[in-house]
């Protein structure tokens, strides 16, 4: 049954069916309650687009991803972050809209779906130094919220970011405890913030220890596989080897191990290992005992969150930006033990 056909049986205007089934308050109590007793005697779901006529709204949201970027698209990390949000937006009645475009296209794009009406805000992903996208989607006035967040912009906007600095100084220091004291550091692409701020905790922890910085120790690109393999081949391979590695990346961690043991050694004994983990519904780190020891924080939660805060800006364009502060909790697995004792 359609809207059409639901009037009718009534003997109501489409109008006003449409408004008692979104709560408008010129419609009657007694009106409301006999449209939607209706509703659900013939299993009647408006449509988003009759609910959008209605409301004056869109009811989706959108996701613009570069083509640069196109990994995300297969990125675990990004599908449990995508299915937290849909959990939120499925609950309040929205749908979401992704957009694969070119870099020199993502302009275009947020400003397309501003003047269509397209969608009623934007979620932000991979936020980098300085991102001009925060200051263009302002100028839109088209609401948004960020995934992280971008050092060196000074407009309020919405975020929500996990503590990548304190994460990775605590796990630094956690290493420096066992006794290592040369610590390695496999990080994302650093003109990403997240991977900016874990190398700048990891950084002061070892300062603190007064242990210097050593950029021969540092390596930085996409996480995957093969990077954190040749990157623990490259640094297995030097005359100081470091009896510690840090990873941004789980993906990165699990090449880390396969070049360990291509190399003859035992991860947690000869070299440990401490990673990030978004506790990724279809990549685990482990049981009960993780295999890695990690800095743990639930992308999926991530997804919810932000997802529920931008629906909330929309409902509410007055409203101060919100910010949140995920802390990531340490947990520690099977890859980490104390420094080997040198012959």
């Amino acid at each position: 049954m359609n809207l059409k056909e639901l009037s009718q049986s009534l003997g109501l205007s489409q109008t006003t069916v449409s408004r008692a089934l979104n709560g408008y308050p010129e419609v009657s109590p007694a009106t409301r309650a006999r449209v939607q007793e209706a509703a659900k005697t013939f299993n009647y779901h408006p449509s988003n687009r009759a609910k959008g006529l209605a409301t004056g709204k869109a009811l989706a949201i959108g996701h613009v991803i570069p083509v640069s970027d196109k990994h995300e698209m297969v990125n675990p990390v990004f599908g449990d972050f995508i299915a937290g949000a849909g959990e939120t937006y499925a609950r309040h009645g929205y749908e979401m809209i992704l957009s694969i475009v070119d870099d020199s296209d993502e302009e275009k794009v947020y400003t397309s779906l501003k003047s269509r009406r397209a969608v009623d805000g934007v979620v932000v992903h991979g936020p980098r130094m300085n991102d001009p996208r925060i200051p263009l989607l302002n100028d839109l006035g088209l609401p948004f919220a960020v995934h992280g967040r971008a050092s060196g912009c000074t407009l309020p906007y919405t975020w929500l970011d996990v503590n990548n600095r304190h994460a990775f100084l605590r796990a630094t220091d956690f290493l420096y405890d066992l006794g290592h004291r040369r610590i390695a550091l496999i990080n994302g692409a650093e003109f990403m913030d997240f991977a900016y701020r874990r190398r700048d905790g990891y950084e002061a922890a070892l300062q603190a220890h007064d242990i210097c910085v050593d950029p021969a120790l540092m390596r930085s690109d996409e996480m995957t596989e093969d990077f954190g393999y040749q990157s623990t081949t490259d640094l297995l391979g030097q005359n100081d080897a470091p009896s510690a590695i840090m990873c941004s990346s789980l993906i990165s961690a699990l090449g880390a191990r396969r070049a360990i043991e291509e190399a003859g050694l035992v991860m947690g004994k000869d070299v440990s290992v401490i990673t990030h983990d978004d506790d990724l519904s279809y990549l685990q780190n482990g049981g009960d005992i993780p295999i890695f020891t990690a800095t743990r924080s639930s992308v999926r939660y991530a997804g919810r969150r932000l997802a529920e805060m931008l629906l909330a800006a929309i409902a509410d364009p007055l409203q101060p930006p919100q910010n949140e502060l995920l802390e990531a909790e340490l947990m520690v697995g099977r890859s980490t033990g104390p420094a080997p004792r040198k012959e």
